[in-house]
């Protein structure tokens, strides 16, 4: 510790947080935590907890769809939320429109299904995207849009302006194209260019920017950069509230997207009979049903708690602990010499925020299942995440997917009967060494004791040392631990570990070594012998 502080005396500067953590977010250290899953949620201050208690049991709230007092006082403290929002974007109300969802992946529906995609529009993604964003491109495709991809190059994963331009094309003037990438990524933490917004526009592009990763750390000013629509995600900023989300939309473009459908609180009048309706002039047409009128609030009051802290010295503290996170993941070896650890995405501070995704390596430098870290991590009182964190084109490049992998694994899954075929024969086909990465995220409160812990752990639990592999939790669905998935009785379980083309651990079900690759037993040829 005293290296980091020698290394880093700034972070003295940012002291006030270790104060605040003693206080607001005391729980961390009675109950034991090392909490590194930042990306996946922020936390709540207990002023957070008191205010949301507070209102409640102060006041009576109703649906705001009338006027009556009850109704009136929630009214109120939405559109109180809808300013506090545009207020800290720095963003004109003339210019831009709040609209409440769900979470993040709401707002990009919105823009989906709404947007006058066409035959000759163009939907550009970066391969580093949620998959909130990638589903962008089942909207655009449906109206014989163009999708077109730009790639992640180098292990850095980062997206060059090169393939951005040919993936964006010449523009379309003015026909309606979209660009849709996320100010952070959510596997890597690299930082793209906000620099892409305005280019973008000039070729003709609106633009989504996907801010949920980004904004715990770093201020996003809407009067700088200004893309036409901006995903959120309120408990990743502050912690709670959960289940409210928010598209921060200029007036400009929600006027040239068109909903499918219509709801209660979205419309200026409707007729049976005709079979006619006229949606609201407002953000109001895009919120539909009744929106969270008892958490919105919560808003308000998480972004008035950043604001008084500083999102610059919560974005300072992460970037110090960040840079040496990466320098220490760089010197843990095994006693043979060996890296101990392979980091996905840059391997320092530059241009990037506090996620950090990797693996660890076992002395032969093989890469131990994500899921026994999980269960090693969460016995030492650690909270991070593993997987591939809903981000497949991340995943694909940091791995080294090749396409014809890929596709013999897609084809493998989509056969007649392959149902209830195992994900791990997915994973293995496709090429992977295990199911995902390891990812460690920091933020409002994390201390270099936080880190300190995790090193201590990885030494301690890693080194010269081969993991457990016995009783790991089944892979279902998106990459994730879950149940096992449905399947008739007698149906063959997943496998223990995912083997790489060196090896088959010991203890796992029997696999075919076909041209120089293991293989699931469910992809057995007719009439091949295991060897």
């Amino acid at each position: 510790m005293g290296d980091f502080r020698a290394a880093y005396p700034g972070y003295a500067a940012t002291a006030r947080l270790d104060e605040l953590r003693a206080v607001e977010y005391r729980y961390l250290d009675e109950g034991g935590h090392v909490y590194l899953d930042y990306t996946g949620a922020g936390l709540p201050a207990r002023s957070q907890l008191r205010a949301h208690a507070s209102r409640m049991l102060g006041g009576v709230y109703g649906n705001p769809h009338s006027e009556n007092p009850t109704s009136s006082a929630s009214t109120a403290l939405v559109e109180q939320a809808r300013a506090a929002v545009l207020r800290y974007f720095n963003a004109s109300p003339d210019e831009y429109a709040v609209i409440f969802t769900p979470n993040a992946t709401g707002a990009c529906r919105l823009v989906g299904e709404s947007y006058p995609f066409g035959r000759r529009s163009r939907l550009v993604l970066t391969a580093d995207n949620h998959n909130s964003v990638h589903g962008l491109r089942e909207y655009a495709a449906r109206c014989g849009a163009r999708v077109a991809y730009a790639k992640v190059n180098g292990s850095d994963l980062r997206v060059s302006d090169r393939a951005l331009l040919d993936a964006a094309g010449h523009g379309h003037g003015s026909h309606p194209g979209l660009l849709a990438y996320p100010a952070q990524s959510n596997f890597s933490g690299v930082r793209h260019p906000l620099s892409w917004v305005a280019r973008a526009q000039a070729a003709g592009y609106d633009v989504l920017l996907d801010a949920a990763a980004f904004v715990p750390t770093s201020q996003l000013d809407l009067s700088v950069v200004r893309p036409e629509f901006v995903a959120l995600s309120w408990y990743k900023m502050f912690g709670f509230p959960t289940g409210v989300g928010c598209l921060l939309a200029r007036r400009d473009a929600l006027g040239r997207l068109r909903r499918p459908w219509f709801s209660g609180g979205t419309i200026r009048a409707v007729s049976v009979g005709e079979r006619w309706h006229q949606l609201l002039g407002d953000e109001a047409a895009f919120e539909d049903g009744t929106v969270n009128f008892l958490s919105i609030p919560d808003v308000a009051v998480g972004l008035d708690w950043i604001s008084e802290i500083g999102i610059d010295l919560i974005g300072q503290r992460v970037a110090m602990l960040t840079a040496w996170l990466l320098e220490c993941l760089g010197r843990l070896r095994h006693s043979s010499g060996a890296p101990m650890v392979r980091v996905y995405g840059p391997r320092n501070g530059e241009s990037r925020g506090g996620t950090v995704a990797l693996n660890f390596l076992d002395p032969e430098g093989s890469i131990i299942d994500e899921r026994a870290v999980s269960r090693d991590a969460s016995a030492a009182g650690i909270s991070l995440r593993t997987g591939c964190f809903c981000n497949p084109g991340a995943g694909e490049a940091a791995f080294g997917l090749r396409r014809r992998d890929l596709t013999r694994a897609r084809r493998f899954l989509l056969r007649p009967g392959a149902e209830d075929a195992p994900i791990d024969d997915y994973l293995i086909l496709a090429g992977m060494a295990t199911g995902g990465a390891v990812r460690v995220s920091l933020g409002i409160v994390s201390s270099v004791e936080d880190v300190e812990a995790f090193l201590d752990f990885a030494e301690r639990t890693y080194r010269d040392r081969y993991p457990d592999l016995t009783g790991l939790t089944a892979r279902h669905g998106c990459l994730l631990p879950g149940g096992r998935p449905p399947g008739p009785p007698g149906a063959r379980p997943m496998a223990a570990a995912i083997v790489s083309a060196a090896r088959c651990p010991r203890g796992t079900p029997q696999y075919l070594r076909l041209r120089g690759r293991w293989l699931p037993p469910s992809y057995r040829p007719r009439g091949h012998v295991a060897g």
